[in-house]
């Protein structure tokens, strides 16, 4: 089997969001700090090191930071987005004028450590499922504006992608069925209207809804708030609704995924996954990961 190719950010993007995020911290007058203590012939080398360990994300939005405010500051990676590092590891070194070097540091790490903070909380807990066929998912719960980023660190650290927004794929929740009429009803509703290309997924709250809702036969079916017990027969009601072994189950791709989600934690996800689950999505390795710290040391040349 091909091994999975690590996932990579369009260079447009890191751009846009990058020049954003400059043009927000220099503000009208520039850095004024740097400008006024700093010399413009002065030059100065930095290392950028890891103080915990963890999965490094963001290194080409850090090393576009300085490119931006300074083209001729050089940057070097010393690993790659997507490795796990010990603490006290190199991660790049950067040298040039130590004007630009010192206005774009903030920018560079912030994004860093925000993003190296995702890939390494998500990796936590793909490592606590790695024994089952279970995938960590995250949700639409991202900072506005960061969501692009923060799925790219979630993939880097083994989870997978939800929806990226509300035009990709169907989600039909509680509310839209309230108002829609019924589940089985909602199900075919959207695939009228999205087409074969549209993947669909509805929730649902107990084993009868589950049960309307295989005979519309979603992509998906998002068991809300269900303990691993209730998990399991979720599980059992699938393969017999798809008349499947056990060991066709796990590789069938006719029948329904099921994704498990609500009360998910780092303590907890092992048991959700061992249900049986396809997949477990969760805002916490999005909204409460903390951030991974790295510290930039700079020398200054004279």
């Amino acid at each position: 089997m091909t091994a999975a190719l690590r996932p990579e950010l369009p260079a447009l993007m890191i751009e846009d969001q990058v020049r954003a995020a400059l043009n927000e911290d220099l503000g009208r007058a520039g850095d004024i700090t740097t400008l006024s203590t700093i010399g413009p012939e002065l030059t100065a080398k930095a290392g950028m090191n890891v103080r915990d360990a963890g999965v490094v994300a963001g290194l080409e939005l850090a090393r576009a930071a300085f490119r931006l405010v300074d083209p001729s500051i050089h940057f070097e990676a010393l690993v790659a987005d997507g490795d796990r590092v010990a603490p006290g590891t190199a991660i790049a070194r950067i040298s040039g004028r130590a004007r630009g070097l010192l206005s774009a540091e903030r920018v560079g790490l912030n994004f860093l450590m925000h993003l190296s903070g995702i890939a390494s909380y998500t990796a936590k807990f793909a490592d606590e499922i790695a024994h089952t066929r279970a995938k960590v998912c995250c949700t639409r719960k991202t900072i506005p504006g960061l969501r692009a980023l923060e799925k790219y660190a979630v993939r880097l650290g083994g989870g997978s992608n939800h929806r990226y927004g509300l035009d990709d794929a169907v989600l039909i929740k509680d509310n839209h069925i309230a108002v829609s009429g019924g589940v089985a009803s909602a199900v075919h509703a959207a695939r009228a209207y999205c087409g074969h290309l549209v993947k669909i997924e509805i929730e649902v709250d107990g084993l009868d809804q589950m049960r309307e809702a295989l005979t519309a036969q979603p992509d998906v079916i998002l068991l809300d708030n269900m303990g691993p017990d209730l998990l399991r027969e979720a599980v059992a009601v699938n393969r017999a609704f798809w008349q499947l072994s056990a060991d066709a189950y796990a590789v069938d791709a006719r029948r329904t995924r099921l994704e498990a989600s609500g009360n998910v934690k780092i303590d907890t996800v092992r048991a959700i996954a061992e249900s049986g689950v396809d997949y477990i999505s969760t805002s916490k390795i999005t909204m409460a990961a903390p951030t991974l710290d790295i510290g930039l040391d700079v020398v200054i040349e004279r």
